[in-house]
């Protein structure tokens, strides 16, 4: 479904499925190739074993300085700042030049600009954003200050089981105990205009939990879910992506809209509706969604078809 050319939309990524990959098993990364997540992180910290953690940096920059992944979004999740291996993870990651280098236990605007010095000393392109990892009540309280302390910072990325750890909190359907945190870091990320995506599903064979735990976040607000299992990827993107009903509404309140401004109207109705601009704006939001993860889901399709 093509967006209408007269209306200008943002440019958008799709992340609604984002797997995390352990960059120290060559057999999962190659395997990466062929499924259909939106977005992948490899990863360097908890996949990984402390005496194969230079291996896995290795292997990982080899995979992004390749591109391997085709138009995916492709990142690294380096280790931590407190860690020893944190300050060669982010000059390796710097040289190969990922999308973005995933950055756990931010706690505060410090933390960012430390990363940001880091990967600018080391000469990072200007395409490689920062994700920052919330996941602490610390972060919780800072996280307007971190979504909005560098312009490179593009995406929070929730980090629900430290959270629930640290809150003492009992992992529980609907996730009654972190939804405090969830929605402080919700407001923050849209006020600051970056992306933000929901935590990970431990239960890998609960999949009728985890779909329902998509559409929570989806409902929440999130653009998209972190993955540990290729399994959730099909559920996920399905549920964080417009449905053809909405794509359909979104066209037509687009259309009304624009007819009612060019006969003059400064009001329009759709289905018995008052259509505002904020109705408009978002119905923009959708078709721009929509039309970003047709495009993403085509380039994924033929890579596949020529493995």
């Amino acid at each position: 479904m093509s967006v209408p050319p007269n209306i200008q939309v943002p440019a958008y990524r799709p992340r609604r499925s984002v797997l995390y990959m352990p960059a120290a098993n060559e057999r999962a990364l190659e395997k990466a190739k062929g499924i259909p997540a939106d977005a992948l992180i490899l990863d360097l910290e908890d996949a990984v074993a402390p005496d194969a953690k230079d291996a896995a940096r290795e292997r990982a920059c080899a995979k992004v300085t390749d591109r391997v992944y085709g138009g995916r979004e492709v990142t690294i999740r380096v280790n931590a700042l407190d860690t020893r291996w944190h300050a060669d993870d982010l000059r390796a990651a710097a040289a190969a030049g990922p999308d973005a280098v995933v950055v756990p236990k931010i706690s505060c605007a410090q933390d960012v600009h430390a990363v940001e010095k880091s990967l600018e000393a080391a000469g990072a392109p200007d395409h490689t954003r920062i994700w920052a990892m919330v996941e602490t009540p610390v972060a919780m309280l800072h996280a307007e200050e971190i979504a909005r302390a560098s312009q490179r910072l593009g995406v929070l990325v929730m980090g629900t089981n430290d959270l629930a750890n640290e809150l003492h909190a009992e992992h529980v359907r609907g996730r009654a105990p972190l939804l405090p945190g969830l929605g402080l870091c919700l407001l923050a990320a849209r006020a600051a205009g970056v992306a933000i995506l929901d935590g990970v599903f431990n239960d890998i064979r609960d999949l009728d939990g985890f779909e329902a735990e998509c559409l929570q976040g989806r409902q929440l607000g999130f653009d998209g879910k972190t993955l540990i299992h290729p399994g959730q990827v099909e559920p996920c993107n399905r549920v964080f992506a417009p449905t053809e009903a909405q794509v359909e509404e979104s066209r037509n309140i687009v259309m009304v809209w624009e007819e009612a401004l060019a006969s003059g109207r400064g009001v329009a109705t759709v289905n018995g509706r008052m259509i505002e601009n904020l109705h408009v704006d978002n119905a923009r939001r959708i078709l721009a969604v929509s039309e970003a993860i047709t495009a993403l889901d085509r380039e994924t399709a033929a890579r596949t078809a020529d493995r």
